[in-house]
């Protein structure tokens, strides 16, 4: 079977792949100047850099206090910054409330790493009440930016029927937004969506075209479903040379499906 991932995928992308944009201290290029951070007139992009500088440095007490001083003035990139430190515990003690306050300022503004990042704590609901309605708000703003994780994850709320009416053909649109991009989680989705026909015509010769996208990335569930393809012979020549290839990608990374498949295909 083609294995498809849903909410667990949702989370799973929150939790390990969205990390690396949705924690990172966003930096800017330039070099701020030297200044006393207790001066009241410190501009804001110059306290933004000074707070980069800091946190490079592992000082997140002082990153703390220039991404502050640059939030309190409007900076949506600091606000958006200041919250990640309150969400992750750096450089104070872990606050949700003042999370949620900060993204909401930086999303608010339009700064669509802050709005993805809003959207999947109401989606948590991890210390803040839950509410998909909020989710989708702040996704789809995001996505609309052409926040690829934010598309990928819009997606995800349409074909689970999250805080909105389930519907595969939304489904597919953001999923495909997302894997034109490179995500490879919506690459492995869109590739399961066509294969199974569902919120598209079903188009195995489409199906093998993503999957193939995603398993060269990586990722595990489309390795195993493009070996599925490969031994059925459905949407591509029957080979289970490739079949196997793909398979033992999988089962090496731990896949469970692949390795049982492979053992079954031993005693043919």
């Amino acid at each position: 079977m083609i294995t498809k991932l849903k909410t667990v995928g949702l989370l799973y992308v929150f939790l390990f792949y969205i990390i690396s944009c949705s924690t990172e201290i966003v930096k800017l290029t330039d070099t701020a100047p030297s200044s006393d951070i207790n001066r009241d007139t410190a501009k804001p992009k110059v306290a933004l850099l000074r707070g980069n500088e800091a946190r490079e440095k592992g000082d997140y007490a002082m990153a703390l206090e220039w991404y502050r001083k640059a939030a309190e003035q409007g900076e949506a990139q600091a606000q958006y910054n200041l919250g990640v430190m309150y969400d992750n515990g750096q450089g104070v003690t872990k606050n949700t409330q003042q999370a949620v306050k900060w993204f909401r300022k930086a999303a608010e503004q339009g700064l669509a790493d802050a709005q993805s990042y809003l959207g999947m704590m109401y989606y948590k609901g991890e210390e803040i009440t839950p509410n998909y309605q909020q989710t989708i708000k702040w996704f789809r703003k995001a996505a609309e930016q052409g926040h690829l994780d934010a598309q990928f994850n819009l997606g995800n709320m349409y074909d689970n029927g999250k805080g909105v009416t389930q519907n595969a053909q939304q489904a597919v649109k953001w999923f495909r937004k997302a894997a034109e991009q490179g995500h490879v989680k919506a690459q492995n989705n869109l590739g399961a969506m066509y294969y199974y026909g569902t919120g598209v015509t079903q188009n195995h010769q489409q199906a093998i075209k993503w999957l193939h996208k995603a398993a060269k990335q990586g990722h595990v569930f489309a390795q195993y479903n493009l070996g599925v393809m490969y031994y059925n012979g459905k949407g591509i020549t029957q080979n289970h040379q490739e079949s196997i290839k793909w398979l033992r990608k999988a089962a090496k990374q731990g896949n469970a499906n692949a390795r049982h498949m492979l053992k079954v295909m031993r005693a043919e």
